[in-house]
């Protein structure tokens, strides 16, 4: 299956383009979500015959290459269409294509109804043929494809709704805006292609890492290197300063927050990072640098998710912030713990935004939390489902995210410092408190709704079957990556199948110190202890006193708007950045260089021959003996040229 491993990439644009061209004429929205479900599953099932027959190999021959064309030969620079088929693409594309096809399954019911569902399907099934291309690429050219094919995929499934009135101002704007954001990421990424070709005379991953380990190269080359690629990664991946354009997404049907936003998309700076790992190794200030913006975008995120009450804008915050706690694993050099925690963290939060979206579609689009409350006895299965998820997320064992967050946070302590920790320990215990806050809001206490003219009610079984499987995978998902402490001799699994991708970087790390196990499960303790308060606080808060919620608000007026408004962030950016540009855009580039300069330039040229023209039309007299005198003149000037120059 390994040689195949192009089909996971051929079928979802198949899917893409038999929906696309004859989606419209095709009126069963069921074959249409059977055609997107099924080209994705076909190509999940590939990517696991791979992986099947990769755990079969030896561990030295798990790193295989299908090249399937010469794409571009120029001078010296030659790029192979060619897929790259090692432990990390093949956790990254299980984690794609699986999390995938259960999103598209679920979108059959909750976009059932929509004129354009052939539309929908179709543009997922591209964001798998990007995202595929992106994390199968042996080469930096094709991910950067990949990378850009996603972009453009959010842009469209923001912006889905273009056509409904009170949806068009927001939708539109929304996907203007992360296409903006973005795009000014991918200028560093460029950079950091250009300066890595530069550097090594290859955008080759293998040829790249041989010779950064071979060549003497100034440090300095790699730190400039290493931080273009990261402010690409800050802004695919959401991180401060280019976070902004995520919150806004949310815009777009709930299946993409859930698929594009959530659990695969935004963790392509992640990935991007693991994949690049030995370079990142090579440039410890770069690594200082991604750990510093983890764990402080991971903090900040989590502070704005304390107040916002639009239920997906809560989870937006949330996804922020544990992209957060992935660069800071990346940061601290713990590379297979962040990339543990991406696959833990695309299951609960899916779960999480497929939830919300059984709410939403339950109550008839509302997305405010003030206006839920008791759907638990409508809803059980969403009910249920949703907990699984809260409690993975807040980090309580033996959930998946407990695993998965604690051993960052170890690894936060042990190779950069208690402060680390701390900020990481106290976003958690922020975590568990907005999670349970939405769960307590919306499934538990008093309906704040009109029940007779609402009426709730569960979401069909298309809808629920893929909440089940989610919440399955966030209850028992963590178990693969054990910590050694608990599972002995076996140690981590799922760090033993990474270790040799990160076997280089690691080599290069200079971490280094002993602890004990007393200090691990200490500290592992005191984050599930603080979680655990957390979520008794929001119980306390919404459930048992709601007034202290009010009061508190009202005490801390000024925290509570400042965090509501977060932080006036966006503020900053359109009277410091946005306004600015256009308008010196207006003044300068539009009024002076282009009307005055380049119109001034182009309609002079234009005057003057209209000038020159009026005074030659006057030799046109249409006289015949006037021509004719002129000719003679003009033989005779001829001749007397001739003469005079013998």
């Amino acid at each position: 299956m390994i040689d195949l491993i192009y089909l996971a990439v051929l079928l979802p644009l198949i899917g893409f383009l038999v929906n696309g061209i004859f989606g419209s004429r095709i009126k069963n929205e069921k074959v249409i979500g059977l055609i997107g479900s099924g080209a994705i599953g076909l190509a999940f099932l590939v990517v696991a015959g791979a992986f099947l027959q990769t755990l079969s190999l030896p561990v030295d021959q798990r790193t295989n290459y299908v090249e399937l064309f010469t794409w571009i030969k120029a001078g010296g620079l030659h790029i192979n269409a060619a897929y790259q088929v090692d432990q990390l693409s093949l956790v990254m594309g299980l984690i794609v294509t699986g999390v995938g096809f259960i999103i598209h399954v679920y979108s059959i019911g909750y976009m059932h109804g929509d004129k354009s569902v052939w539309r929908f399907f179709a543009y997922l099934n591209l964001f798998i043929f990007a995202m595929m291309n992106l994390i199968l690429a042996d080469n930096f050219v094709l991910m950067f494809l990949g990378w850009e094919g996603v972009g453009l995929c959010s842009y469209l499934l923001i912006g889905f709704w273009y056509d409904k009135p009170f949806e068009k101002s927001t939708t539109s704007a929304a996907g203007m805006k992360a296409f903006v954001v973005n795009r000014i990421g991918d200028v560093g990424f460029l950079l950091g292609m250009f300066l890595i070709y530069l550097t090594f005379n290859s955008l080759n991953f293998t040829d790249v890492f041989a010779r950064a380990s071979s060549f003497d190269v100034p440090g300095s080359v790699f730190t400039l290197i290493t931080l273009f690629l990261f402010i690409g990664a800050t802004g695919k991946s959401a991180q401060i300063p280019l976070f902004v354009w995520l919150p806004d997404a949310m815009a777009g049907p709930t299946p993409v927050s859930a698929l594009i936003h959530a659990a695969t998309m935004v963790t392509a700076g992640v990935y991007m990072i693991a994949r690049t790992s030995l370079l990142y190794a090579m440039a410890p200030t770069t690594m200082m640098i991604v750990a510093v913006i983890g764990v402080f975008t991971a903090f900040f995120a989590a502070t704005i998710g304390l107040v916002q009450n639009d239920i997906k804008k809560v989870l937006a915050y949330s996804t922020i912030s544990q992209l957060g706690y992935m660069f800071l694993a990346m940061g601290v050099g713990a590379f297979s713990a962040g990339i543990f925690h991406l696959m833990t963290h695309a299951f609960f939060k899916a779960l999480l935004f497929l939830g919300a979206g059984s709410v939403i579609h339950s109550m008839h689009a509302q997305q405010d939390i003030r206006y839920f409350g008791g759907l638990k006895k409508y809803m059980p299965v969403t009910y249920g489902t949703f907990l699984v998820a809260a409690f993975a997320i807040s980090g309580i064992p033996p959930f998946s995210g407990f695993f998965s967050k604690d051993e960052i946070l170890w690894y936060s302590y042990t190779n950069v410092g208690f402060f680390f920790w701390l900020l990481g320990a106290i976003t958690a215990v922020l975590t568990a408190f907005y999670i349970f806050r939405i769960h307590f809001l919306t499934f538990n206490g008093t309906p704040r709704f009109d029940e007779k003219r609402t009426h709730p009610h569960e979401s069909p079984k298309v809808m629920t079957i893929p909440l089940i499987i989610l919440a399955v995978l966030s209850a028992v998902g963590g178990f693969i990556g054990i910590p050694e402490i608990f599972s002995g001799e076996n140690g981590n699994v799922f760090s033993t199948w990474l270790a040799p991708v990160f076997k280089a970087a690691e080599l290069k790390l200079s971490y280094f110190g002993s602890y004990s196990h007393f200090e691990e499960l200490l500290f592992m303790s005191i984050s599930v202890v603080g979680a655990i308060a957390g979520i008794l606080t929001a119980r306390y808060i919404y459930l048992s006193k709601p007034e202290i919620a009010e009061s508190t608000a009202r005490k801390y007026g000024r925290v509570y708007k400042i965090l509501l408004n977060k932080y006036y962030i966006d503020e900053v950016y359109e009277s410091t950045v946005v306004k600015p540009i256009i308008n010196g855009s207006k003044s300068f580039l539009w009024k002076m260089f282009d009307v005055k300069l380049i119109d001034g330039f182009v309609n002079g040229l234009a005057g003057s021959v209209s000038n020159a023209s009026k005074y030659l039309r006057k030799l046109q007299t249409g006289v015949v003996q006037l021509y004719a005198l002129v000719m003679i003149v003009g033989i005779l000037l001829a001749l007397f040229w001739v003469i005079l120059s013998l």
